[in-house]
């Protein structure tokens, strides 16, 4: 594959996205194999797909991204979508899939890319079937993508639901002082305004300031909206993804149409679920 570029730095990643790259590459080898006993042509799309590795922030080793595991899946992914804002990072993916025919790499924002030029090439009447990525670096996805993918029938998704972000910046005790651009970010991933509700008590505290629920039914009620809003039958449970510390960084969601691929990522789900760092 060559000499990466020499601009290019890759990003460090903790203990959690090891863990989500191994639950993402455990389940691509059966998805491939029940779609193609059953004649269907898998897809392999990756909304925020970094540069194709990563750096271990505990050990310091280079760790293959996700796109790279794509690449290397068998049975392998007869077409494959890599989209990134970043032009090196494309440049980059470019390189590593130099050769590959059956690989497009997008350059720009995945919000647009892949409801106008990348799930219509994922048509069920086509008998294609996409695994879609959607790991944004926080909360840089709009609900449309969402929507768009359960309304096709033809796609699943993995979805980084970033917690701690939203917590940093949105889901303030005092949330009157948020800044309203980060209530319009958290609106656009969330679909409308109702993550308010959901996010904060109706009942209040002694002072009659709304108090913030728990990660835990935050995590919920964004599972009931894949669900019943967004339209995907089967939204297994989401595995938190923790920090050393103990902090939940983000769930990692799984939405689909087929009951055997929501089985099958349970069952991966609580496999992962208990481990943590050592």
């Amino acid at each position: 594959m060559g000499r990466p570029l020499r601009s290019l730095q890759f990003d460090q990643i903790g203990y959690w996205s090891e863990l989500k790259l191994s639950i993402l590459n455990e389940y691509a080898k059966p998805y491939n194999e029940i779609l193609k006993a059953r004649n269907l042509h898998p897809v392999y799309i990756d909304a925020f797909a970094g540069a194709g590795h990563h750096i271990a922030r505990k050990s310091g080793e280079v760790v293959k991204g996700s796109p790279v595991r794509a690449l290397e899946v068998s049975p392998p992914f007869e077409l494959l979508h890599f989209v990134d804002m970043d032009d090196t990072r494309t440049q980059e993916l470019t390189r590593l899939s130099a050769g590959r025919h059956n690989v497009k790499v997008h350059h720009g924002d995945a919000n647009v890319i892949l409801p106008r030029d990348v799930f219509p090439e994922v048509r069920y009447d086509q008998y294609r079937r996409g695994l879609c990525i959607l790991d944004p670096y926080g909360l840089d996805l709009d609900w449309n993508v969402i929507r768009t993918a359960a309304e096709q029938k033809s796609l699943e998704i993995f979805l980084n639901f970033p917690v701690m972000d939203i917590n940093r910046n949105v889901l303030w005790h005092d949330h009157v002082k948020v800044d309203p651009i980060q209530r319009e970010r958290m609106t656009r991933f969330w679909g409308d305004d109702s993550w308010q509700s959901a996010a904060y008590s109706g009942a209040g505290n002694l002072f009659g300031i709304p108090e913030k629920v728990s990660n835990e039914e935050i995590a919920e009620a964004f599972q009931r909206r894949l669900r019943d809003i967004a339209g995907f039958k089967y939204v297994p449970t989401p595995i938190p993804m923790r920090n050393s510390n103990g902090a939940i960084v983000y769930y990692l969601f799984f939405a689909a149409h087929q009951a055997v691929a929501a089985s099958i990522v349970a069952d991966i789900f609580g496999k992962y679920e208990h481990m943590g760092e050592q």
